[in-house]
């Protein structure tokens, strides 16, 4: 069974977590390597996998989260390491079939990996990309909250 509820939760996640990213000093450290989503263990009678009708909406969020892991990481910014717990939740409430999980854990690691490639150090167009990414997030997560929050 999906939650509703998950879809304000992310409401919340978004608009608490970051309403315009400092402008930092430059740092020179090394991008560090991707982190995976974390592998949930594979049910034995998993229900069947029928996309919702947000499905779209919530694998964007799921790429949104992946790119702010990586790039709030990568300009050490407070809430960096809240990122991938909120994906970790995500998938914890979202991921009721093996598939579906598998399909949350990859838009996750396309929106990190997508910048690991081209990023090593935090820069101007870094918080610039992050705050895009957190203004899409939270309208995202409103417009889904409003259609299917319950």
């Amino acid at each position: 069974m999906r939650r509703p509820a998950t879809i304000l939760c992310l409401l919340a996640l978004l608009t608490v977590s970051v309403a315009a990213p400092a402008r930092a000093q430059q740092r020179t450290r090394a991008a560090a390597p991707p982190k995976e989503a974390p592998k949930e263990a594979k049910e034995v009678n998993a229900p069947a996998d029928i996309p919702a009708p947000y499905d779209r909406d919530l694998l964007r969020m799921s790429e949104i989260i992946g790119a702010l892991a990586f790039l709030r990481g990568l300009c050490e910014a407070p809430d960096a390491a809240d990122w991938p717990a909120r994906m970790k939740a995500l998938i914890e409430s979202e991921g009721v079939t093996p598939a579906r999980r598998d399909r949350l854990a990859g838009a996750y690691n396309r929106g990190y990996r997508g910048y690991a490639l081209t990023y090593r150090v935090c820069t101007p167009a870094a918080h610039e990309a992050a705050a895009r990414y957190v203004a899409e997030g939270d309208r995202l997560s409103h417009a889904l909250a409003g259609r299917f929050g319950g």
